[in-house]
């Protein structure tokens, strides 16, 4: 069993540790979140709710930039144990998603290079970086925690979060917008129609 790190007191102030519990709150929500949806497996629903847990656990990250630099007391990260196995849940969303899994993305838009991502791989990634900075928070290294949050926002889980959300956006809007371009022509050539069979129309 791990124990909290033992390697000098915090010195975190009040504030800070607030805060700390702030992300640490968003962060686990998210988390459960994302397992109850990849395990309830409805892409109708699915989407609806991956982009309220996505905005969401993005602000959480938005608000960690805004931060000052988070430091770790040591050079190398504590001991938290292993990473838990959340391959079951990867395979579940990749189920879920199917045919709208991959997709692609500009990792960097100062170096523009579009590249092939699956929302089922990027979920899982974030998740992944979530919940190492929840474990060390669990155990007691508040500092460690936002500094590993903060870190991997800014080096991962923050742009594969603008990522997968761009993605979202985008099926929604096809789902949509496409629907109502859809009804519209109907309805302009039902009106094509009319004009045609009404003699008094415009020769």
């Amino acid at each position: 069993m791990n124990e909290p790190d033992t390697r000098g007191p915090q010195t975190l102030d009040g504030e800070t540790r607030e805060f700390a519990q702030q992300i640490a709150d968003q962060v686990e929500s998210f988390l459960i979140a994302l397992q109850a949806i990849a395990r309830e497996g409805d892409v109708g629903r699915a989407i609806s709710l991956l982009l309220l847990e996505i905005s969401q656990v993005s602000l959480a990250g938005a608000r960690l930039g805004a931060q000052r630099d988070f430091a770790p007391r040591a050079e190398y990260q504590p001991d938290v144990g292993p990473e838990p196995d959340i391959d079951e849940m990867r395979l579940r969303l990749a189920k879920m998603l199917d045919s709208i899994d991959t997709y692609s993305l500009v990792f960097d838009p100062y170096v523009p290079e579009l590249v092939e991502s699956q929302l089922s791989d990027d979920l899982t990634s974030i998740a992944t970086d979530l919940e190492n900075g929840l474990r060390h928070y669990r155990l007691g290294n508040v500092d460690e925690a936002l500094w590993w949050w903060q870190f991997s926002y800014v080096s991962s889980w923050g742009n594969l979060a603008g990522a997968t959300l761009n993605a979202l956006l985008s099926v929604v809007a096809h789902d949509r917008l496409d629907a109502e371009i859809e009804g519209e022509e109907e309805r302009v050539a039902a009106a094509n129609e009319m004009l045609e069979a009404d003699p008094s129309g415009p020769r």
